[in-house]
């Protein structure tokens, strides 16, 4: 399947020409999605009947142990042993959800925030997401999946990634609006920022793991774990992907703001007393001081 259906691409184009850039966000829920949050109810409709609840980080921190993994689908994840993954401890991203089952027997949850994914591997999504799984998705993954199968959310525990900077139904929030709020770090340029209250919204970096990873530091007690976030490689095949068979990826382009903002989630880890452990020995959080630990890579048999 395309990476975006062509209606889509018309309904971006039509809500920036009408609503403007400061409300062209609205094409992630439109038409049809929207979110009911009160202080009793959270809930995703689509075209007024609901579809599924919303749970809060409560139903995330619960759940973890003391370290969480952040788990991408970089070509270096296929050097990775991960049967020593504790159960209920590795966050899928992406394509990083095949792994559920088989070698990762539980994962803690999955996350997805770019609607193409979901368009191009919603078979991936049926065939890996058990009924009951812990699930981060953004307002327009919501939205494709309603379009494709709305029944498919009904039995899945639901977090929300918001867009803090481009918010579900507010428009999008300036450098200065970002600084009144109390619950959010920035760096000295105003780039790159991070969320002290992940319900309430998460900077969005370049990749899903600089959204995952405000949710891991949330919750984790000790480390937060990094596997197959490679970046620096993002031209070549993910681990399940092959040569004739890729789709488009801006990671590598995007590196400079994923590592800036990754970089700021270190300060704030190191003064929670929480530490970073990249065991990608090919990524580029090498050049940025992360390090290497190979306590999963494949030993050999020879």
């Amino acid at each position: 399947m395309a990476d975006r259906p062509w209606h889509r691409s018309l309904i971006k184009s039509g809500v920036r020409l009408f609503l403007g850039g400061s409300l062209a966000h609205v094409q992630d829920w439109f038409p049809g999605l929207s979110i009911v949050r009160s202080q009793s109810i959270s809930e995703v409709h689509y075209r007024g009947a609901k579809v599924a609840s919303l749970a809060g980080m409560d139903r995330l921190r619960e759940r973890c142990g003391d370290a969480i993994y952040i788990v991408g689908s970089g070509p270096s994840i296929r050097g990775c042993d991960l049967s020593g993954l504790e159960v209920r401890s590795a966050i899928l991203l992406n394509g990083a959800i095949g792994l559920t089952g088989e070698p990762i027997a539980e994962p803690l949850a999955i996350a997805v925030e770019d609607e193409r994914f979901v368009w191009r591997h919603i078979d991936l999504l049926r065939k890996k997401v058990a009924p009951g799984s812990l699930c981060l998705f953004s307002v327009a993954v919501l939205r494709a999946l309603c379009e494709i199968d709305k029944s498919w959310l009904a039995d899945k525990t639901i977090i929300l990634i918001d867009d803090i900077r481009k918010p579900y139904g507010a428009r999008r929030r300036s450098l200065e609006d970002l600084k009144t709020l109390q619950y959010v770090r920035l760096d000295a340029g105003g780039s790159a920022g991070f969320s002290l209250s992940p319900d309430r919204g998460v900077f969005l970096g370049g990749s899903v793991a600089v959204s995952a990873l405000q949710f891991a530091l949330y919750c984790a007690q000790h480390q937060v774990g990094f596997l197959g976030i490679d970046i620096s490689n993002a031209g070549e095949p993910r681990f399940y992907e092959t040569v004739g068979d890729m789709a488009f990826s801006g990671i590598a382009r995007a590196e400079g703001r994923i590592i800036e903002h990754l970089v700021l989630a270190r300060q704030v880890a190191t003064e929670r007393g929480v530490s970073f452990v990249n065991y990608s020995p090919i990524s580029a959080l090498l050049k940025y001081d992360f390090g290497y630990d190979d306590r999963f890579a494949m030993k050999s048999t020879a």
